[in-house]
């Protein structure tokens, strides 16, 4: 079973060669951000998860999460390794300084989650969901609510989660049921969460919920929605968490995998009602939940990412190990190791190539959140938060529909022993196929982005973006390697622009058609989206080895992976054109009684 290594090298190449950490270091606030501050808050992030939580990450899914009355236990280290990553500082980097956190942008604050992802994704888990919980009260929570509790989440002494489904509400959140009457300047909580991670466990002393609920004389549907904060342990005066509130954990799941995050069914005043107070306006709790929802889709597509690296490392190091049948192109008959296989090499470039698309994506939607935040030029900030609402939804679905395929593509490459448990490849594959399930299935992520993203704005935020990935396509230079890049990058965007001409002409009449084909269009923009990243990549890689830059291997390396991309994976964008404008026609064509 192999470890983990942050690829740091590769984290720098995507922050400083393509220049998304200097659109970051030049926002108001951020003047002693540079490389080699960042590095070494990498570098110590990566040493954490190597040496702590990566050798727990196996050993905690074989144990699992167990529960004793009420009481959810955590497998052997986690509540250790949480202490120590606590004690640290690591939980409030991205915190506000004014409540203890060290202020850093969200751009560090993602890269250091996708090295505690890949170490252990069941672990790290429980602090990305409060790094959400202190975004969510940063923005909407009252002083007094900031004061309260904000310094224990960015310390890490409290532990938050988001509770949205229902037994019989899962992606229809129009049908929640669950209740809160008001008393007095407070309000008491009744009902039912299910699929809540990370609700209940052992590793805090105490956790903030937030949870969706009505009132009583709220409206249908979701604008009938609002938000609360609902403890596990009442506050005292002194700021403490004091007596148990009226919550308990009904149940931990049994999953696919996860199995060291405990996915918890939780219920809410059982006696006199689950003590909650309001956060931000009555019957807008949706809305207020996408604060933290957005930045949580961000950190799941990140999930997907995380676990093609960790898989990828493991299945890097089987292949040049392995021994095993004798190579058509090396000279002589001695068996090899099966890195020479040219079929094993294209399951690896693939993915290596697609992680190397993700990152770069990832990052530079995550520079975008500083960018719309803090930019002082309006125009500047808008157009950031424009490009940023169309990419979430790309994000979260397309990298972590590829978790899934990548994962399963590393098992291949270990042959038979990749569907043995005891070599651990098979965990990075189950660990992976919940990402395009929670925070919004990726169904809902492809139909957010046709219809909220495209046809809301007849197409405009899309448009910009293909003018954009023309424009890179534009800069890379006439030559064998990169004119590749160039040509199949400009086929990729015709693409996309015809199909989302097409969603705009059809979607808003028809808008059954345009659904039809979301899935398809989702993938085609994130393909669409890495080639564009990976052209960059390329045109970074060609300037440093003409500059004779040290280690000009790791920058030839960097081209060959970015033609890779454009023959092998941004070539097929072109075919995802007839399922986004034809396939509607057989997919409504079925009664439900045909099925």
């Amino acid at each position: 079973m192999g470890g983990y290594k942050a690829p740091l090298h590769d984290m720098a190449f995507v922050m400083n060669d393509l220049g998304v950490l200097k659109t970051v270091a030049d926002l108001p606030g951020h003047e002693d951000l540079n490389s080699e501050l960042v590095g070494t808050i990498l570098e110590t992030a990566g040493r954490f998860a190597g040496d702590v939580l990566a050798p727990l990450n196996h050993p905690g899914d074989q144990q699992g999460c167990r529960m004793d009355d009420g009481v959810v236990h955590t497998p052997e280290g986690f509540s250790e390794a949480y202490r120590a990553f606590s004690a640290d500082g690591w939980t409030g980097l991205a915190g506000s300084t004014t409540h203890g956190g060290q202020g850093l942008p969200a751009l560090v604050s993602i890269a250091a989650k996708e090295i505690w992802a890949s170490a252990n994704m069941a672990w790290s888990l429980c602090p990305a969901l409060s790094q959400g919980a202190i975004e969510l009260l940063s923005v909407l929570g009252t002083e007094k609510q900031k004061d309260t509790y904000l310094p224990h989440l960015i310390s890490g002494k409290w532990t938050g989660t988001m509770n949205l489904t229902e037994p019989q509400a899962g992606s229809d959140l129009a049908q929640l049921r669950c209740q809160a009457v008001r008393d007095g300047d407070r309000y008491r909580i009744r009902g039912q969460k299910i699929f809540i991670s990370w609700g209940e466990h052992d590793m805090a002393d105490n956790i903030v919920h937030l949870v969706l609920a009505r009132t009583p004389d709220a409206p249908a549907g979701v604008k009938g929605i609002s938000l609360f904060i609902v403890p596990k342990r009442l506050i005292e005066d002194s700021g403490e968490a004091g007596a148990a509130n009226d919550v308990r954990c009904v149940s931990i799941e049994h999953k696919l995998g996860m199995h060291a995050s405990p996915t918890c069914v939780m219920s809410y005043g059982d006696g006199d009602g689950a003590i909650g107070e309001l956060i931000g306006e009555e019957n807008r709790g949706l809305e207020h939940m996408f604060t933290m929802m957005n930045l949580e889709r961000l950190g799941v597509g990140l999930q997907g990412l995380a676990m093609a690296e960790r898989a990828y490392q493991q299945a890097r190091d089987f292949a040049l190990d392995r021994v095993q049948g004798r190579s058509r192109s090396l000279a002589g008959t001695d068996p090899v190791a099966i890195i020479n296989h040219p079929d094993v090499r294209r399951m690896l470039l693939t993915i290596r190539a697609n992680i190397e698309a993700m990152r770069a994506v990832i990052y530079a939607a995550a520079a975008l959140i500083d960018v719309a935040k803090q930019h002082p030029d309006t125009a500047t900030s808008t157009t950031a938060q424009k490009r940023l609402d169309l990419m979430t939804p790309v994000v979260k679905g397309w990298c972590t529909d590829l978790g899934v395929e990548l994962t399963s593509l590393a098992l291949q490459v270990h042959g038979g022993v990749g569907y043995i448990e005891e070599t651990g490849a098979a965990q990075y594959l189950r660990d992976a196929r919940v990402a395009p399930i929670y925070e919004g299935t990726n169904g809902v992520q492809a139909m957010d982005l046709v219809g909220r993203k495209v046809l809301r704005d007849g197409g405009e935020a899309a448009f910009s973006f293909i003018q954009e990935v023309r424009d890179d396509a534009e800069k890379l230079p006439d030559e064998a390697d990169t004119a590749v890049i160039r040509r199949h990058l400009n086929d990729a965007a015709d693409a996309l622009e015809n199909a989302t001409r097409w969603l705009v002409k059809w979607g808003s009449d028809d808008p059954a058609r345009a659904y039809a084909g979301a899935t398809h269009y989702m993938r085609l923009m994130g393909q669409v989206a890495g080639g564009a990243m990976m052209a960059k990549v390329a045109l970074a890689a060609h300037k440093c080895s003409q500059q004779g830059r040290e280690n000009t291997g790791f920058y030839r390396a960097k081209l060959v992976i970015a033609r890779f991309f454009a023959e092998n994976i941004l070539s097929q964008s072109a075919a995802l054109l007839t399922p986004i404008s034809e396939g509607h026609s057989t997919i409504m064509s079925l009664s439900s009684e045909e099925f």
